[in-house]
This record gives structure tokens, C-alpha cells and sequence, in this order.
């Protein structure tokens, strides 16, 4: 079977976990529909940039996206953007649409969203239409993220 540094570093994890693979999907409905999951229970992981070679992860539920005012509230910080794609590959060594928490070059913070805790969610594992299924708190706990109410509903 296909390996890749997510699905090693989550192996390595000890962390309890099912990985589908369901190949390439046009949309968030249709890879919750191939996973089994409703829209709300994939969590996708953005690459933000807090200032020059300083990035974190973001981990947004699926139906919903990041609210930079809340985020930079957290943060403390007036100013923060999302890398262009070449940019997250550097940083991470995942390609966008593949970029997960397990595995990234360099250990980065992680700022997760309070909606994950409590649930089993699907998260991305390192390439297109891979992903682990896990519990949300040992998501959390694993990673050392930093919770908090860091998004709005998807307009």
C-alpha cells in the first residue's frame, strides 16, 4: 500500500485512525460523500503566514472558513496572509489540496477551530483523496493545538 510522511508520522502517532482513499474529488461535498462524512466533519488544514519564514496551521471544519479577525485577535497580530501555493509546498512538503498537520517538513503551531473537539472528523493525510478518520480531541491533544473559535459559516 501507498505511503507518504503524513500516513507514517500518523502510524507513528499511536493515534487510533481508519484511512479511506477515495482518489481525486471536484468539491467538499463530494469528498465527504466519498469518505462518509458530512461536509462539517472534514477538516481542512491552511497554511497561514504570520510574518516573513513564520507560518502556522489553521484546522477549519469543512462548511466553514477562517474569520481573520478573530484569528489576528488570537494571535495578537495586525497583519497575517495565506502563502501562494509554491510557498505552502516549501513550508510543508505537501502540495496544495493535500496538506495535512502529520508529516510537515518542519513541526508548525497549530491553531485548530473549538467546533473539532468532541467528534470524529476526516482529515486530509497527504495526498489527493487520502485521508484519516480520527477522533477530534486526539486531534487536538496529539497536535498541541491552540483551540479556539477561529471561523465563520461558509457564506
Amino acid at each position: 500500500m501507498d505511503t507518504n510522511p503524513a500516513l507514517e508520522a500518523l502510524t507513528a502517532s499511536g493515534l487510533a485512525h481508519t484511512v479511506t482513499r477515495h482518489g481525486r474529488v471536484g468539491s467538499l461535498q463530494e469528498a465527504a460523500a466519498a469518505r462518509g462524512v458530512e461536509p462539517r466533519d472534514i477538516v481542512k488544514t491552511m497554511v497561514v503566514r504570520r510574518g516573513e519564514d513564520d507560518h502556522l496551521l489553521v484546522l477549519v471544519p469543512g462548511d466553514r472558513a477562517i474569520s481573520w479577525p478573530k484569528l489576528r485577535a488570537l494571535l495578537g497580530v495586525n497583519r497575517l496572509s495565506m502563502p501562494d501555493a509554491d510557498e505552502a509546498l516549501r513550508v510543508t512538503g505537501f502540495a496544495r489540496g493535500t496538506i495535512t498537520p502529520f508529516g510537515t517538513l518542519t513541526p508548525l503551531p497549530v491553531v485548530a477551530d473549538e467546533r473539532i473537539s468532541g467528534r470524529s472528523v476526516s482529515i486530509g493525510a497527504g495526498g489527493h483523496g487520502v485521508a484519516a478518520t480520527l477522533g477530534g480531541d486526539d486531534l487536538l491533544a496529539h497536535l498541541g493545538a491552540q483551540v479556539a473559535d477561529v471561523t465563520d459559516a461558509e457564506a
